[in-house]
């Protein structure tokens, strides 16, 4: 398991951008399950939408890259930190009901191929059990700058 700090030394992202809380499993080259605990204090919900704030489903799919990039590093044994994990693709998403303050997403991530820096991953994000959205992502990890 692992908490915020540990997250930080993993990623880059920061507040308000980084979504992802703790990592509850990580099987090494299978999969790694996160989660995300939603509160009304996120700024995207100012706007969307004010009557019925509802997290912008790009931002669950950037929560499962987060995820992504982390279960990379922790594959491949957490090396090199002057390289990062990119998102280079999303093929597959799908919406299945909204996810609202108070929400905590649990976030699945399998890993479907891999070939040098290249991953291939299928996300699956949950609410109290029920699938929220999936999708497959694609990232590759490249130097630091």
């Amino acid at each position: 398991m692992l908490d915020v700090r540990e997250i930080f030394k993993t990623i880059p992202h920061r507040y308000p951008f980084l979504l992802i809380d703790r990592i509850l499993e990580v099987e090494r080259d299978q999969r790694i399950v996160g989660i995300k605990n939603v509160t009304i204090n996120e700024g995207f919900f100012q706007g969307h939408f004010p009557n019925r704030p509802v997290m912008p489903g790009v931002l669950i799919c950037e929560a499962m890259a987060q995820l992504g990039a982390i279960f990379a590093h922790a594959s491949r044994g957490g090396r090199d930190g002057e390289k990062v994990f990119v998102l280079t693709g999303l093929d597959r998403v799908k919406f299945k009901r909204p996810v609202e303050p108070g929400d905590q997403l649990r976030l699945e991530l399998t890993s479907l191929k891999r070939r040098g820096s290249f991953w291939k991953m299928r996300g699956v994000a949950m609410v109290d059990g029920k699938v929220v959205a999936h999708a497959e992502i694609s990232a590759m990890e490249v130097p630091f700058d």
